[in-house]
């Protein structure tokens, strides 16, 4: 475990010292021997922003190799389903894929763990989790049980709530709500009288207008602009409780990795966190924009009232006590996770969140 840590937290600086030092591409190579891997995609390709974090990354591993690596990148249904993408990279079908870790607690809920859980860690919290606290170490032993191997290459930061037929003014509202709602959180809202309903991106729009769903969430205002949710339900929610932030994972089959050289796994980290941080600078630039338009366009943006919020903290703390009494691993995650969060929250109380709240007020001042 500790050689696997030091891999997926420091691999970066061997590929990195050399393009830092003026290394060209043919001597990033190192003669190795020429790779074509097919990586396919739990996403669309018109959702450029989280299908584009593959690209990122394939683009980069191919510039640091000189191209003796190459991989391409196939959007969701071209080769498998979206929610199919972990099982064609476990079975060798591809030799990796782009994809958000929760899809696939039905496997496992410790899966959550690799994207968002509820009342879970914000951006700046997750990649200190992962790559200083040994957040991403601990979850890489959950997907060894699946022959893959995991590197965060992207993260949507935090996410709104979603896109409601109607407005939901008390927890009463949600019950036999039917919504779109990914990971855990469809679990939790059950709690509380809600009907989750596991829906592919490409799939929600028409769910949605049909009235087959009475709501949606997806990310944020940037990707939810392009899939057009705006048009069949007016009422767009937030705080997205549920994904504070939302990692999207490279899941590559656990053979396939062992088969590159160290050479080559420092050059897929270096890719991974060029990709990573790509991605978080991607959708903090786009989606101030992208809110000002829908919402110029009628969008009506609501807020869950303190009462919903605070059920669905019970509910989701009563969900995790369930799971971990019966789910090892997943307690193991989770309370590793919470009390890395909790003393986060102690430090970023007294610095980030006042800094945050005061240029807040005095902007709304001037």
């Amino acid at each position: 475990m500790t050689d696997r840590r030091s891999m997926l937290k420091g691999g970066i600086a061997g590929a990195g010292a050399a393009i830092a030092a003026g290394a060209t591409p043919a001597a990033a190579q190192t003669g190795g021997a020429p790779i074509k891997w097919r990586m396919t995609s739990s996403y669309p390709k018109a959702l450029d922003a989280v299908f584009g974090a593959g690209d990122i990354f394939l683009k980069a591993v191919s510039d640091m190799t000189g191209g003796r690596i190459q991989l391409q990148h196939f959007a969701a249904g071209e080769v498998v389903p979206g929610l199919q993408a972990l099982d064609a990279v476990q079975n060798g079908t591809v030799e990796c894929c782009d994809t958000a870790a929760f899809y696939y607690i039905g496997k496992d809920p410790s899966f959550a763990f690799g994207a968002a859980v509820p009342f879970g860690l914000n951006t700046r919290q997750q990649n200190a989790w992962f790559f200083q606290g040994g957040g991403l170490a601990l979850f890489n032993e959950l997907l060894a049980q699946y022959n893959v191997v995991g590197l965060p290459i992207g993260n949507t930061n935090a996410q709104m709530a979603g896109w409601f037929r109607k407005e939901i003014k008390t927890v009463d509202d949600l019950k036999g709500l039917k919504m779109r709602i990914g990971g855990l959180a469809g679990q939790v809202i059950a709690k509380l009288g809600a009907v989750p309903q596991q829906i592919a991106a490409g799939d929600i729009y028409p769910a949605l207008e049909r009235g087959t769903i009475d709501a949606a969430e997806w990310v944020g205002p940037y990707d939810d602009e392009k899939l057009g949710f705006s048009r069949v339900a007016p009422y767009y929610y937030y705080p997205g409780w549920w994904e504070g932030s939302s990692a999207i994972l490279l899941m590559i089959n656990r053979s396939k990795w062992d088969e590159l050289s160290a050479t080559d796994k420092a050059i897929f980290t270096a890719a991974a966190h060029q990709a990573h941080s790509m991605t978080i600078a991607k959708y903090d630039d786009v989606n101030p924009a992208a809110i000002k338009r829908l919402i110029a366009s009628g969008t009506q943006l609501r807020a869950f009232s303190p009462e919903i919020m605070d059920a669905c903290s019970k509910a989701a703390n009563e969900l995790y006590e369930e799971i971990g009494a019966k789910n090892p691993m997943f307690k193991k995650l989770h309370d590793h996770m919470m009390a890395y969060r909790n003393e986060q929250l102690l430090w970023q109380q007294v610095a980030e969140f006042n800094y945050d709240a005061y240029q807040i007020r005095s902007r709304t001042r001037r």
